[in-house]
C-alpha cells in the first residue's frame, strides 16, 4: 500500500541544517546526502515497516532508518508517513526530542 510521505517542520530544518553543515567542507557531498535523505523518505512510501523502533522513543511506535551517520526518524499511520526528524546517531535522541518540544511530533 502507498502511503503519502510528509516531512515536519523540525525534520526539514534538520535536513538544512545537516546539509548547510557538509556544505562547508563539500557541497557536493552536502547535495548527496540530501538527495539520500530525500531518497530514504519517498521509498518508505512502500516499504513504511522496514524500519526499526526506536528504542529511546518506547513505548511510541516511532521508526527509523539510518542514512550514514543520521537516523531519519519517522512515524507510520494508516495512510501516511511522518517524518518527524534527521539527527545525528551520536545525540541523544530522548533529550533533544524533549529540549525542542518535539513531543506532539511522537
Amino acid at each position: 500500500m502507498a502511503r503519502q510521505v510528509a516531512w515536519a517542520r523540525h525534520a526539514l530544518l534538520d535536513l538544512e541544517a545537516i546539509a548547510e553543515y557538509i556544505a562547508e567542507d563539500s557541497p557536493e557531498a552536502a547535495a548527496r546526502f540530501a538527495r539520500q535523505a530525500i531518497d530514504a523518505a519517498a521509498s518508505l512510501r512502500d516499504f513504511a515497516d522496514r524500519g526499526r523502533y526506536v528504542p529511546e522513543l518506547a513505548p511510541l511506535k516511532v521508526r527509523e532508518l539510518i542514512i550514514g551517520s543520521y537516523r531519519l526518524i519517522y512515524r507510520v499511520q494508516d495512510n501516511a508517513v511522518a517524518i518527524a526528524g534527521l539527527i545525528h546517531g551520536a545525540r541523544d535522541l530522548a533529550a533533544l526530542w524533549e529540549r525542542e518540544g518535539r513531543k506532539s511530533e511522537r
